[in-house]
């Protein structure tokens, strides 16, 4: 059974930075996306950033130029570097992956996700 294990969150003043990291049980070499969302309370879960092989990286429009995802399928991870952090990134972030490639669009939906960790809390507060 695939198994991500995130860590890497924690509380931090607005314009800090903090780096997210998720290990898979399982080779992800060739698995075709893994990548981050994020729910805050009550709100639905949303994608923050995808790696997918074959396709550009995609960011949120609200990380864009402040978050980077990044893989090393040689240490079976995947990274969130968070940057100037608002407020409003606060949330519990969850890695997410998928072995098998799918259209473009249904890439940046939480659906399409048969791999969940467990949730790291991100909170950015003064």
């Amino acid at each position: 059974q695939v198994q991500l294990v995130e860590s890497g969150g924690g509380l931090v003043q607005p314009g800090g930075s903090l780096r997210l990291s998720c290990v898979a049980s399982e080779r992800t070499s060739s698995w075709y996306a893994m990548g981050w969302f994020r729910q805050a309370p009550g709100k639905e879960r949303e994608v923050v950033a995808i790696s997918a092989i074959g396709r550009n990286t995609y960011y949120d429009e609200s990380v864009k130029g402040r978050f980077t995802i990044s893989r090393d399928n040689t240490k079976n991870t995947v990274y969130l570097q968070m940057n100037s952090l608002k407020t409003e990134d606060t949330a519990v972030y969850f890695c997410a992956a998928r072995r098998d490639r799918i259209v473009l669009s249904a890439t940046y939906t939480a659906s399409s996700y048969p791999y969940w960790g467990q949730g790291t809390q991100v909170t950015v507060s003064s």
